[in-house]
Order: structure tokens, then sequence, then C-alpha cells
């Protein structure tokens, strides 16, 4: 009796410890080393859906890693993914801009990076192979349509505040995860012909997607550290707690429906 009683308390013991694991990863895209983060609940028995969580123009900071913890808690495995290799982070827009300029104007390289990462999370011994949405995060929130207008594996997708124009031409099925925009209605750096553009692209291409969009938010509108980087560098970002909050809700909603 006393050594079962004894294992029943070691066994809740070993629950109660149980947390989010976060960990910095290393991976290769090509004979570039990648440097994320990789997040999930060691109290999830068995194999889980995969997310990818590409950054904003900063890098992989701590507001990525934020996120990857958040998805964890959820209940999934989560992967920062870097787009500028070696883990590079700056918190100068000026280097920002150079860092991402590079990468937008390389969509092969910016497929390369994504899919790397993808493969990476797949081999996890967590994973459920296959089983993988992106978020994507203003320039990250770019990267990830992109991806899924080239073809890229994944369930699903969403892009938060990201820039919705491409070079990309698409045809009806070639996109074929589904797919959730939140867009701030009053984000000058995304401006509504390029809303109207996105959504008949979209249309023409018979896609399963859903494009919300908040009356007077501007970009940058989830991240808390908008107001910060809006009164250090005069940009027009703006973080809002309503659309932060909502926007989430339907991406663990959206997740739970294109995830198995």
């Amino acid at each position: 009796m006393k050594t079962a009683l004894a294992l029943s308390l070691l066994m809740f013991t070993s629950s109660a410890l149980a947390a989010v694991i976060g960990k910095d990863i290393s991976y290769k895209a090509g004979d570039t080393v990648m440097k994320g983060f990789l997040a999930y609940d060691d109290a999830v028995a068995g194999k889980r859906a995969g997310v990818l969580v590409v950054p904003e123009w900063w890098g992989a900071n701590d507001y990525p890693r934020k996120r990857a913890r958040m998805l964890a808690e959820a209940g999934y495995v989560a992967l920062v993914v870097d787009m500028y290799g070696e883990g590079q982070v700056t918190d100068n827009p000026k280097d920002a801009g150079a860092l991402a300029g590079n990468v937008n104007k390389n969509p092969q390289l910016a497929y390369a990076r994504v899919d790397a990462a993808r493969e990476f999370l797949d081999r996890q011994p967590h994973v459920k192979k296959g089983e993988t949405a992106a978020l994507g995060y203003c320039f990250g929130g770019g990267v990830v349509l992109n991806v899924v207008r080239a073809g890229m594996p994944l369930k699903s997708a969403v892009s938060y505040h990201g820039v919705l124009a491409t070079d990309i031409a698409v045809k009806p099925g070639d996109i074929e995860a589904k797919l959730r925009v939140f867009h701030g209605e009053a984000d000058p750096i995304v401006p509504p012909e390029q809303v109207e553009a996105f959504k008949t692209e979209m249309d023409n291409a018979k896609a399963d997607y859903m494009f919300v969009s908040y009356p007077g938010v501007k970009h940058t509108f989830t991240n808390r550290e908008a107001d910060s980087y809006a009164a250090q560098f005069g940009l027009p970002l703006k973080y809002d707690n309503a659309a932060d909050k909502d926007s989430w809700i339907r991406t663990l909603e959206f997740l739970k429906v294109t995830l198995h």
C-alpha cells in the first residue's frame, strides 16, 4: 500500500512539474546555419501537430518566442523560424529593412528557409509528420502567404498585419492551405488597394480563406512593443489589445479544425 501511494505521489508530482519546454535549436538551409526556437509541453502525451512561427522583420527575438510558448500551451509543437541565418536579430529598422529586403528580393531563398524549418519540425519526435501550419507576423505574414502561393505543403496558414502584395502568380487550385488573414483597416503600410487586390487574387485562385479587418487598427497590432517602436523610430505602428486577443482566439479555433 505504501509503495502504491508513493508511486501515485511521484506520478502526481511529475505531472505537476510538467511544463512548456523552450529551447534554442539549430538546423541548416543549404549551407547556412539557422538558429530557431522550439517549444512544446512535455505533459502532452503522444505526437501532435506542428506550427511554424515566422517573425517580424526584427528577426527571431523574444516576441515570436512568446507566441511559440503560447502555441505549446495550446498543445502544439512550435518552431520559430530563422529567416536571416545564424539567428540574426536587430532592433533598428534600417538594419531590419536590409535583412528583410534581402529575403524578399529572393523568393526561392525565402521558400527554402521556411521549408528547411518545416522539414526540421516534421522530424521532431513529438510531431505528427505532415500536420503543419504556419503563422507569420508583418514581414513574416508576407513570407507565409508567399510560400503558400508557391505550394508549400501546409495544412493551414495565418497572416497577422502582413504585406499582401506579391509577384507570385497563382492559378485556380494552386493554394491548398486554408488561410486566415488578420489586418488593421487603418494600416498605412498595407493600403486598401492592396487589400482589394489580395481578395481578388484569392477569389480567382479559389482559395479557402477568411479575411478579417479591424476598424481603426494600425500595423503591428498584435505586438505590445509596437508603441515603443513607434515612439522610438517614428513608425506607423500601434498595439491594439482587442484585435490582438480576437485574432488569437480565432487562430486557435482555426488551428483546431485544420490540424489533427
